[in-house]
């Protein structure tokens, strides 16, 4: 066997009686790059603005994530920063919406809790884990020091657009989410919804949006705790996806009547 093999193999078990241990928990950094469609309906909106914009909002939604875990539990929230003004060039103002504040998984009791604003108010959603069905795949590539595999999940999902008649049309789409484990740490779990592998996701990559881990601590010295978040009105996932359906719906059609008279610009950041 080769030094480097039996160096691997040497860390993966080390790693396996870590996890094994009570008080096992650790500390991961992840950063994300999200790519964006940027459409328009004004003519005049050169292509020099148009990639000023884009270049400013990639800015924007690059952003830092922890994700705290140990053998059972995380908790994935956004890091704070000090976020820029977004960009407003000839009277078009941009908004988006970001992802989770804050996620609690409970592996073993198979359930999340994720607390996010929209639209001005919090939700607090509680229901079960899914169970992805990950295709494991031979592939390997190495993430800092940490040796992973790749692994794939295909999933519908389903979109609403805005038709040129101010018609609001809803289709399913297909996405391919492609992850990289380590057994190296074989917790199963990842950052964001993502988890269901026999090891940490370090990168994962869903079409639009790439997070990669930039830095690991395992078992730190000051102890961490877990906390699952409580703020926020609560609602089931259905519950929730169905009022985002309906503010979208108006929002769309608000959107609509507005561009007759004005600019409208549509950023896409969703899978």
């Amino acid at each position: 066997m080769k030094l480097k093999q039996k160096t691997s193999l040497i860390v993966t078990l080390f790693m396996v009686m870590m996890v094994n241990g009570q008080d096992f928990q650790g500390v991961a950094t992840y950063k994300s790059h999200r790519q964006m469609d940027f459409k328009n309906n004004d003519s005049t909106i050169n292509s020099e603005l148009q990639k000023e914009l884009q270049e400013q909002l990639k800015r924007q939604f690059q952003q830092e994530y922890t994700l705290t875990f140990n053998k059972n539990e995380s908790l994935y929230k956004k890091n704070e920063k000090l976020e820029a003004p977004m960009p407003s060039r000839g009277g078009i103002t941009i908004t988006f919406s970001e992802g989770p504040d804050m996620m609690y998984k409970n592996i073993k009791e198979s359930r999340f809790t994720n607390q996010i604003e929209k639209y001005g108010k919090q939700f607090l959603i509680k229901d079960s884990l899914p169970s992805p069905k990950w295709e494991l795949l031979n592939e390997t590539k190495n993430i800092g020091v940490y040796t992973c595999f790749k692994a794939q999940i295909r999933t519908e999902f389903k979109t609403q657009t805005l038709t040129e008649t101010n018609g609001i049309e809803t289709v399913m789409k297909e996405k391919i989410t492609t992850a990289w484990y380590t057994p190296q740490i074989p917790i199963g779990n990842g950052p964001a919804e993502f988890f269901g592998l026999p090891g940490l996701i370090l990168e994962i990559n869903d079409g639009k949006l790439t997070l990669v881990c930039t830095k690991i601590v395992i078992n730190p010295e000051e102890v961490i705790t877990i906390d699952e978040p409580k703020k926020g009105k609560e609602v089931t996932q259905m519950e929730f996806d169905d009022i985002i359906e309906k503010k979208t719906k108006e929002m769309m059609k608000q959107s609509g009547t507005r561009s007759k008279n004005g600019t409208t610009v549509i950023f896409q950041s969703g899978g």
